[in-house]
């Protein structure tokens, strides 16, 4: 599938991040694009850079992913606007939270694990009868680092969002068997992004209720408590230190990090169009998948994380 012009892309979490790149870069090269995300004003910004662009074809449905009647109507949206089949389908939707299964609230757990996972899984079946009547289809599913390496360092409990990574993994190398032997037509492709430069941190906290910029009293007690629990001292910290701490941390995640999403989405469509069923995003991802693979044992040890670090990657994720 080394051309887009005059395919049908479906692209979920579209209004911001790879999704919105993803969406742009489409656009651009002639494929119509059908995008869904829980927020209207995101898509309609999407919408606009394309616009802008004088790429047109182009619509967007808010849905939320983990919600398969929502995908359901999704599809049918895209029928609609699009026609009976689809090309591509980018299930790219994402966001984190639900960090341990000890100590987060099982409902944060339960969401970021239906919306990481049940979101590839509800978008795959939604979208699977236009897949099969299209005369070619691929499916691009988003893992993560996470997908291979189910934490954040020697302290940073990652449950949730890993388990979730996890299974996109598994159930993309599966579906491509499926496909082989039932649909061969049809193609998949696991996408494992490093640290990306993405609003995914920011958008994580303001969906469970938490606002970077305007933390309430009780919500700063809590990462009081989530620091001190990890060995760090923060007695001397006072309130405002705890909320500009975060602040930093949400900005350094989204303009310090090695990979932009429009770098990111470039890589993703190259590895369509050359035929790549596992694409690596950065150069963090491809140094953690070599130590991975050289010393699967170690991968869990203060000793792996350091040595990540001591190069420079994850720098500003790895929680020690």
């Amino acid at each position: 599938m080394s051309d887009f012009r005059g395919l049908t892309a479906v692209v979920t979490g579209g209004g911001t991040g790879m999704g919105r790149e993803l969406v742009r870069r489409l656009a651009a090269e002639g494929c119509g694009v059908a995008m869904c995300d829980v927020s209207h004003e995101s898509m309609e910004e999407t919408a606009d850079l394309v616009r802008a662009a004088g790429d047109a074809d182009i619509s967007w449905f808010a849905a939320d992913v983990g919600v398969p009647d929502e995908m359901d109507a999704f599809a049918a949206h895209v029928a609609d606007h699009h026609g009976p089949t689809v090309n591509l389908l980018f299930n790219n939707a994402g966001i984190g939270g639900g960090g341990s299964l000890v100590t987060a609230d099982p409902s944060e757990w339960d969401r970021v694990f239906n919306v990481c996972w049940g979101g590839v899984l509800h978008g795959t079946r939604s979208f699977l009868p236009m897949l099969l009547a299209s005369e070619r289809g691929h499916v691009v599913n988003t893992s993560s680092v996470n997908g291979m390496w189910a934490c954040l360092g020697p302290t940073g409990a990652h449950t949730a969002y890993s388990a979730a990574k996890f299974a996109v993994r598994g159930f993309t190398e599966a579906l491509m068997v499926d496909f082989r032997v039932n649909a061969p037509h049809l193609t998949a492709s696991v996408v494992m992004p490093g640290h990306i430069g993405t609003h995914i941190a920011r958008n994580s906290m303001l969906e469970f209720g938490r606002d970077p910029k305007d933390l309430r009293d009780d919500q700063v007690a809590e990462i009081r408590e989530q620091l001190a629990s990890r060995g760090i001292d923060v007695s001397g910290a006072s309130d405002e230190d705890i909320r500009t701490l975060v602040t930093l941390r949400v900005e350094t995640f989204e303009n310090d990090a090695p990979t932009t999403a429009g770098e990111a989405a470039n890589v993703i469509l190259d590895g369509v169009r050359t035929g790549q069923w596992r694409i690596l995003i950065g150069p963090d991802a491809a140094v953690l998948d070599t130590m991975l693979r050289a010393r699967p044992h170690d991968a869990y040890t203060d000793e792996f994380t350091a040595e990540l670090t001591s190069n420079g990657h994850f720098t500003g994720l790895i929680q020690r």
